[in-house]
C-alpha cells in the first residue's frame, strides 16, 4: 500500500508509518510526504500487514504508534519482531506522553527513537532523518527514565552481560555508566586511572558497535540490537551517537569525558 509509486533510482528516505487508525494514519503520511526527501508508505494498524510491508517496501525507517486503537495493545512486541528481521530498518515510536513506562518500554524493545506528540510536527522530520543517520532521539528527561528503570529491581541485574562480548571489567564500566557516573567517578569506584576508564570505554564501544555512552545505557538495559549479535560474532557495524539536545553523553544528561 505505497503512498507514492517507487521510482528508478529513487534516493528518496523510504519511511513505513502506521498511526493508530487508517484516518491518522493518512494524515501523517501526506503530512510526511510534503518533504520531497521522503517517500512514505502507509501501512495499516495491524500487525500482519505491516510486517508484510516491512519485506516487501524494505522502508528505512518505520514509525509506529506506541498503541493501536483496533485492540488498545501497545506495538512493542511487533517492534521486536521488525528488529529481528535481517536487514531490519530502523524504529521509531510516537508516544502520546513521555510517560516513563512506556518510555522503558520502547527502547527495551528496540526502538531507536521516540517521538512524544506534545512536540511540534516539524521535529518529526528531524527524528526521522537522525534516527536513519544511526543517532539515537530522546530527551535527557526520557534517557533519565532508562536510568531509574536500570535502579529498579529487576531491571538492573545486568544478568545478560554474562553472554556479551565484554571482558569483566568492561562489564563494570557498563554498569557505572548505566547508572550515569562520570569517567571520574568511573575511576575512583573502580580504583583506576580515568585514562584507564577512557580505554576501556573506546573497548566496549568498539566491541559494541556503538559510539556514546546513551546506547551503552540502552545496551545495559537489555534492549535488543543487531550491532550486538554483530560484535559478537566479530563483525563491526556502523555506530551511532545522539540525535536529540539537551542530550549529554551520560545519559541523564550529566557531563562528562569520553
Amino acid at each position: 500500500m505505497g503512498q507514492f509509486a517507487n521510482l528508478p533510482n529513487d534516493s528518496r528516505l523510504r519511511i513505513l508509518a502506521a498511526d493508530s487508525n487508517a484516518m491518522s494514519t493518512q494524515l501523517l503520511v501526506e503530512a510526511l510526504g510534503r518533504n520531497p526527501q521522503f517517500l512514505v508508505i502507509e501501512a495499516p494498524p495491524v500487525e500482519a500487514e505491516i510486517l508484510a510491508l516491512v519485506k516487501s517496501e524494505n522502508p528505512q525507517v518505520v514509525l509506529l504508534c506506541a498503541k493501536f486503537s483496533q485492540n488498545g495493545d501497545g506495538s512493542f512486541e511487533l517492534v521486536r519482531t521488525i528488529r529481528a528481521q535481517a536487514s531490519a530498518p530502523r524504529v521509531v515510536v510516537m508516544l502520546d506522553n513521555s510517560e516513563p513506562g512506556i518510555v522503558v518500554q520502547a527502547f527495551r524493545a528496540g526502538a531507536h527513537g521516540i517521538f512524544c506528540r506534545t512536540e511540534p510536527f516539524r521535529l518529526l522530520a528531524k527524528c526521522i532523518e537522525c534516527v536513519n543517520a544511526g543517532q539515537v532521539w530522546a530527551s535527557s528527561s526520557e534517557l533519565h527514565f532508562l536510568l531509574e528503570a536500570l535502579a529498579q529491581p529487576g531491571h538492573g541485574n545486568f544478568q545478560h552481560l554474562s553472554d556479551s562480548p565484554l571482558s569483566a571489567r568492561e562489564s563494570d564500566v557498563v554498569r557505572c555508566v548505566a547508572e550515569g557516573m562520570t569517567n571520574r567517578e568511573i575511576a575512583q569506584r573502580l580504583k583506576l586511572t580515568e585514562h584507564t576508564v577512557k580505554n576501556y570505554l573506546f573497548r566496549i564501544f568498539d566491541k559494541l558497535g556503538v559510539s556514546s555512552r546513551v546506547e551503552v545505557v540502552l545496551y545495559a538495559l537489555g534492549s535488543p540490537d543487531p550491532r550486538t549479535a554483530a560484535a559478537s560474532s566479530g563483525r563491526k557495524s556502523h555506530s551511532s551517537s545522539v540525535g536529540r539536545k539537551p542530550v549529554e553523553l551520560a545519559a541523564a544528561a550529566r557531563k562528562s569525558g569520553r
